[in-house]
């Protein structure tokens, strides 16, 4: 898959050479979700996107509908390009995860406002708080939703200082859900190379 910086139509595959791309690369793009992925306590996932993962879920929309036709292509491009990283910050999928329908029902309700309680910090920095659901609000007065879309704006010294070594938290400090865990290094190195 190419990383170019930018996902265009004529960037991506034909359906016929992703499907050829797809047999022999699934197990490394899963292996690099897995690895963007960070646990905030037992019941929040953080899945940190790039531009692998975005291209990589842009054309398994476009196989699993068979769009091939340019308006499609461009109308997937639009709804999942901007949850690409663009240099300055991180942006990540939300999972609130509840196997129980019941408790996650439960869960959600005393949930609500969670991902604008999410942050990140650099070591020796303030937090960042999450600029959630940019697209469409995804919460209301009953419940939060167990998806939201999340953008972490980093300063330029911030960046430099995860560039040179410093260690990252990710956190909550929702009232119902306060958790937080340091960024493993292998995840923080995939991290790194999002940011300019």
């Amino acid at each position: 898959m190419q990383v170019t910086g930018k996902i265009t139509r004529d960037s991506l595959m034909t359906l016929e050479a992703y499907s050829k791309f797809r047999k022999e690369h699934k197990a490394e793009v899963m292996a690099h979700r897995r690895l963007r992925s960070v646990r905030l306590g037992e019941h929040i996932n953080l899945q940190f996107e790039s531009e692998t993962s975005i291209r990589y879920q842009i054309q398994e929309m476009l196989r699993i509908e068979k769009i091939f036709e340019e308006e499609g292509i461009e109308q997937e491009i639009d709804a999942y390009a901007p949850l690409m990283p663009d240099g300055s910050n991180w942006k990540a999928t939300m999972l609130i995860e509840y196997p129980d329908v019941n408790e996650r029902k439960r869960e959600l309700a005393r949930l609500i406002g969670v991902e604008d309680r999410t942050f990140v910090e650099v070591e020796g920095h303030p937090r960042v708080y999450a600029i959630a659901d940019e697209d469409m609000d995804r919460e209301n007065d009953e419940k939060t939703s167990a998806v939201h879309f999340v953008r972490f704006e980093l300063t330029s010294v911030m960046s430099a200082a995860v560039k040179a070594g410093a260690s990252v938290k990710v956190g909550c400090d929702h009232t119902n859900y306060p958790a937080h865990t340091t960024v493993a290094p292998e995840a923080l190195a995939s991290l790194v190379s999002d940011l300019r």
